[in-house]
């Protein structure tokens, strides 16, 4: 037997029985709330809905398909916040971050926990304890913890969100904080010239990489998704409108910049602009002489394989780890000439809402945090030139 009762001007509570414990009824409950204004002013269309509603509900007991909200376990709610919300909502590879962070960490404290039980001192209490998975020694780093912290955040706040609890209860609880301060790992001038001499060994698009990484200061994801029609060889501007990242399983994926701001026009030196024309009459030549090995068809990649095909995301970083072993360059991450190219400007008085604007920043906050250090030295720097103005021999008497 089911039903309907009426909670209230909109709320409705269907019931349905599913069986016998003990002798007595088992009954199922669940409230719907009506928000449709239209709806409730027809009593037809009001009763088809509610009884469809009811049907449904009726369907999901007798397959043994329902759980109470109430007594929703979160191992059974992270399933439904992968179907529901996470394969829609987060990108592939965020989604597989997420999943890796929950089966390896999250899962095997929270899995067998109600919902509704886990308070803000367990989520605490988890974040202190976290150890790591990969057999290495060492404490697991803040970043990784931070990933975990953002990861369980974004599964209770779906509960919230659909009604299922009241409060997120790590929403409460402060992210994890590296209190050490971290200066960004870069390249002096000096250095930038030596990286540039032994570059020149390199294949051609190699040496192309790293010019463009240091002059227009482009992620890897930004430079892997360049295509030619996007560089303009006589303005001399390169359109970053797309980028190519790993996705879902690890898989190369093609999608556009990760904020509105990344989506930007970069302007290159003129000299950059004559390496660039020589490296595309040299590009075009390869592609002549692949012939029938080019399977690329739709795509005209700045860095491509023989075939074409682009590069595969881990490509540029494992050539940048061989390449530095082999040579005598200091160590940064490939990431790292990034943040060298915003510290040159830095050091040449550039504005730091320009570089925020060619870094693709989303908010110049990002760029006063990354780079404060160096902005600091900057200003120093410009506070000591000022300082001939204003020495005793430069005062009128």
């Amino acid at each position: 037997m089911a039903s309907i009762q009426k909670r209230g001007p909109n709320s409705f509570l269907l019931v349905v029985e599913a069986g016998y414990i003990k002798g007595k009824r088992n009954k199922r409950t669940k409230t719907i709330r009506v928000e449709d204004p239209a709806l409730l002013k027809t009593t037809k269309k009001l009763k088809d809905f509610l009884n469809e509603e009811l049907l449904k509900f009726k369907m999901e007991v007798e397959a043994g398909e329902y759980i109470a909200p109430e007594k929703m376990k979160f191992g059974e709610f992270v399933k439904e916040w992968e179907v529901k919300y996470a394969k829609n909502e987060l990108s592939p590879g965020t989604l597989d971050n997420y999943k890796l962070n929950l089966q390896n960490h999250i899962l095997p404290v929270f899995e067998e926990k109600r919902l509704d039980q886990v308070k803000p001192i367990h989520v605490i209490n988890f974040l202190n304890q976290i150890e790591r998975k990969d057999g290495k020694n060492g404490d697991i780093s803040v970043g990784t913890k931070q990933y975990i912290y953002r990861a369980l955040r974004n599964v209770f706040q779906r509960a919230v969100d659909w009604k299922i609890i009241k409060s997120n209860p790590v929403a409460e609880v402060k992210k994890p904080r590296d209190n050490k301060d971290h200066e960004a790992n870069v390249y002096s001038e000096k250095e930038v010239q030596q990286l540039f001499t032994l570059v020149q060994y390199e294949l051609f698009h190699w040496r192309i990489f790293v010019t463009l990484a240091l002059a227009a200061g482009l992620r890897r994801g930004e430079l892997l998704g360049l295509e030619w029609p996007n560089i303009d060889l006589e303005k001399g501007t390169i359109n970053i409108k797309q980028v190519i990242v790993k996705g879902e399983n690890g898989r190369p994926l093609i999608k556009g910049p990760k904020s509105k701001k990344s989506k930007r026009f970069v302007s290159i030196p003129p000299s950059i602009v004559e390496e660039l024309k020589k490296f595309y009459t040299y590009w075009k030549k390869e592609k002549l002489r692949s012939g029938d090995r080019r399977i690329e068809k739709e795509h005209e990649w700045v860095f491509c394989n023989e075939d074409g095909t682009h590069f595969f995301p881990s490509t540029p970083t494992t050539w940048w780890r061989r390449f530095i072993k082999r040579s005598e360059v200091r160590y940064i991450r490939l990431h790292d000439l990034r943040h060298t190219s915003a510290t040159l400007l830095i050091n040449q008085g550039v504005h730091a809402k320009i570089i925020s604007e060619r870094l693709g920043h989303a908010d110049i906050r990002i760029t006063m945090d990354t780079y404060g250090h160096a902005l600091q030295t900057a200003d120093k720097e410009a506070a000591n030139k000022l300082d001939n103005f204003f020495s005793p021999q430069n005062k009128s008497i």
